[in-house]
């Protein structure tokens, strides 16, 4: 009995430690699983879920709208979500996830694979 509580405890632990080691994932754009805010600059107009921003709490100033890729659910109660994004008092336009994954992520993979491609060429002449 004493080493089958053991086991439990020493299980428990191991999923606790997973659980705490998985809360300091990060995930970024372009990866599976990404919500979030998404810069618009210099990529194809995006597709919309709603052709208005919504906006989940008035603000004491106008704020720039934003553009996010966010799950329906968060999107659907998005007053219940918005602090996750830091967004309660932005006007949110919300991308289509097929935009999001057949346009936006392509092209933000090409731009920065062209990025880095050319910084790390840059470094080596200058070794």
């Amino acid at each position: 009995m004493k080493q089958l509580c053991t086991c439990l405890a020493a299980l428990l632990l191991a999923l606790s430690t997973h659980s705490s080691h998985a809360d300091n994932l990060s995930i970024s754009i372009g990866q599976p699983g990404f919500y979030g805010r998404i810069d618009m600059g210099g990529y194809p107009p995006p597709q919309l879920i709603y052709s208005q921003p919504m906006i989940a709490q008035p603000a004491a100033y106008a704020a720039a709208p934003m553009y996010l890729h966010a799950p329906p659910g968060h999107v659907k109660h998005w007053h219940k979500h918005c602090h996750r994004y830091g967004a309660c008092g932005t006007p949110v336009y919300f991308v289509q996830d097929r935009w999001y994954q057949h346009v936006y992520v392509p092209e933000y993979r090409h731009h920065h694979h062209r990025h880095k491609h050319k910084h790390h060429h840059h470094r080596h002449h200058d070794d």
